[in-house]
Formats: structure tokens, sequence, C-alpha cells
């Protein structure tokens, strides 16, 4: 199938860092299954959407976990929460 114009804007990834990171339509379809924040401890400061960019990226350059840039959330962070929705299935 050839692009055409409808199609090449339909599935243009303008915006993000990283030809990995979601667009908002896809980022949409994902946020109701990300756990909601704990009622106690310490609140969340960190996106969700950019943990799941960085594994993303992970996932699509084949890196290794201290290799991740510097633009995404701390290495543990992304790291933690890939094991814990890992384990959760």
């Amino acid at each position: 199938m050839a692009w055409t114009e409808l199609t090449r804007r339909q599935h243009a990834r303008a915006g993000g860092k990283y030809a990995s990171d979601l667009t908002d339509p896809e980022w949409a379809l994902i946020a109701p299954f990300m756990p909601a924040p704990k009622t106690t401890g310490r609140p969340r400061t960190t996106s969700l959407r950019d943990v799941f960019d960085a594994i993303l990226y992970m996932a699509t350059t084949e890196c290794q976990w201290r290799m991740l840039p510097n633009d995404f959330p701390p290495v543990s962070m992304v790291r933690g929460y890939f094991y814990a929705w890992r384990n959760d299935g």
C-alpha cells in the first residue's frame, strides 16, 4: 500500500522527541489501563506517559537500562514500574 496524503498525516509521528514516543490518540487508549495513584505514601510526581515512553524506547532500540537517555525519568523508576507492571500482568 502506498502512502497517500491522508494516511501520511494520520500516521505522522510529529511532536515527540523520539520515534517511539506515543501520540496523543495512542496515549488516550492506554491511559485508562494505568494504575491509579496510591492513597497512602508519597504522591506520584512522575508522569506515567513518560515512563511508558521510556519503556517503548528501550524496546525499540534494545538498549540497556543504564543507556536510557536523561530525557526520561530515572532508570530505577522506569525499571521499577516495568517490573511491577510485568508482575501484575
